[in-house]
């Protein structure tokens, strides 16, 4: 049986914390560091107590000589940690986004394969059973597609100060908007050739506008639009919109309105367990009778026992330790990853100068 991968786990966070979960339950790996600021005063879940501290990456790095690095930090840090990991001869596995501007992106990607290290970003809808069904379905409504997504959070708690810090580094359009773009990427396999956005400063000390919109025009004529935000002020009514749209009908996804009907917490919309989770998938179909009557009723795919936020995660880390034991290439996934970021950040460049922005 081969030698556990030897990890370093940077940035202890939601995400982070969740992925030394799973690397602490899976006998493929071996935690040999945990690092952020303030480790040595964080309370850590009883199952990561007992792991070396470093408040230091440098320090982490070149002590704990890890195989791979897993980076949960924010977003500003991600291109530069990657990096250093690499040379010292790490795999990384990196939270999203693959850096704050396209560049540092670029240079990422360039460095991986150059060092010949591998490079799996967390773009937890890939392992997700249900979006991968929502997709496949997608595919069969022809072309051009219509694509509709959105994922509004309302902060208190937490999540008030989580979405504040996050504000200091990036849109709410980059940070969540590349899981959504990705997805209409897979769905139309398409060129994306415009972006359009809008955006608003809603949020009072917020360092960036917390409200975006964007539209993406592909080379197929499919189009898709993305709208996110983050704020005590942002409103719950619509936070879940998952629709495709094509010549052949529609696909949904549809959320369990029992769930929330019952939930006690009066910010449902920012708990991440709720972000990916789906009551069922609803497929209508177009075609008609010569009445002008729908033929067939829609199809209702039940989304039942779910994987958690946490098995996901799981899940992640367990194709991450498949790329490294099986040498897996992943050119595909890091030129989507690009794809993505290049996007979301185009959108970000329309609001700034008030135009479309038209991608070579």
């Amino acid at each position: 049986m081969a030698a556990p991968v030897k990890i370093l786990v940077v940035g202890l966070g939601f995400m982070g914390a969740s992925h030394a979960s799973a690397y602490h339950r899976n006998p493929g790996f071996e935690i040999v560091g945990l690092c952020t600021r303030t480790v040595k005063s964080k309370t850590l879940p009883e199952e990561l107590q007992g792991y070396p501290l470093y408040e230091d990456y440098d320090e982490a790095l070149r002590e704990s000589k890890p195989d791979a690095v897993s980076i949960n930090t924010y977003a500003n840090t991600h291109a530069d940690y990657a990096i250093k990991a690499m040379e010292a001869g790490a795999h990384v596995f990196m939270e999203k986004p693959i850096a704050t501007n396209n560049e540092d992106a670029q240079r990422v990607v360039d460095v991986a394969k150059a060092k010949n290290r591998k490079l799996v970003l967390g773009y937890i809808l890939r392992v997700h059973p249900s979006w991968m069904k929502f997709i496949e379905h997608g595919k069969t409504l022809g072309k051009p597609l219509v694509m509709r997504l959105n994922l509004n959070q309302q902060s208190s708690g937490e999540a008030w100060f989580w979405h504040k810090n996050l504000l200091d580094s990036l849109t709410p359009l980059v940070d969540c908007g590349v899981h959504y773009v990705d997805v209409m990427c897979q769905l139309t396999g398409a060129k994306p050739v415009r972006v359009h956005g809008i955006g608003a400063a809603l949020w009072e000390g917020a360092a960036k506008q917390n409200y975006g919109h964007l539209h993406v025009t592909f080379d197929d004529g499919s189009v898709g639009w993305y709208e996110a935000g983050w704020g005590p002020m942002m409103s719950e009514t619509a936070f879940f919109v998952k629709d495709i749209v094509g010549p052949k009908g529609s696909v949904s996804l549809v959320p369990n309105e029992k769930i929330r009907s019952e939930a006690t917490d009066l910010s449902g919309s920012a708990d991440i367990d709720e972000h990916t989770k789906t009551g069922s998938i609803r497929h209508h179909h177009a075609d008609v009778g010569e009445d002008k009557k729908f033929t067939r009723s829609d199809d209702m795919i039940s989304m039942d026992n779910e994987p958690s936020h946490q098995e996901l995660c799981d899940l992640e880390q367990a194709f991450f330790l498949r790329t490294i034991v099986e040498d897996l290439d992943l050119t595909d996934s890091m030129e989507a990853a690009l794809n993505s970021l290049r996007i979301v950040l185009a959108a970000d460049q329309s609001i700034a100068e008030e135009r479309a922005i038209r991608l070579d």
